[in-house]
């Protein structure tokens, strides 16, 4: 590889990691909301899959059906980290433009 062709990759690849970056920090910005049980848990988690805020629905608290309570709860908390991470995948994926870099999977 010449050195002009290697300068250019190199400048493509720094552009490349600032793009990744901006695009890193604007998904911490980004929230999905999700629920379990018909809205009685409400689930909301950023884009760097942080949980923001649990709401449960003062309805579904009974001391004697804890289960059903940790079970919504487990269900919202999973659905919304699938999403998070659906969500970075389609906005990373954009970026690299299904370049084939080692260790990444977009």
């Amino acid at each position: 590889m010449s050195k002009k062709k290697a300068l250019k990759l190199v400048g493509q690849l720094e552009k490349l990691q600032e793009e990744m970056l901006k695009a890193q920090e604007r998904l911490g910005e980004e929230t999905i909301e999700v629920t379990a049980g018909g809205g009685a848990v409400k689930v909301v988690i950023d884009g760097h899959q942080r949980l923001r805020s649990i709401t449960i629905s003062p309805e579904v608290v009974n001391p004697e059906d804890v289960e059903l309570l940790q079970d919504l709860i487990l269900i919202a908390v999973n659905e919304a980290i699938e999403r998070a991470q659906a969500l970075a995948a389609e906005k990373l994926s954009s970026i690299v433009g299904g370049i084939e870099v080692p260790g990444l999977n977009f």
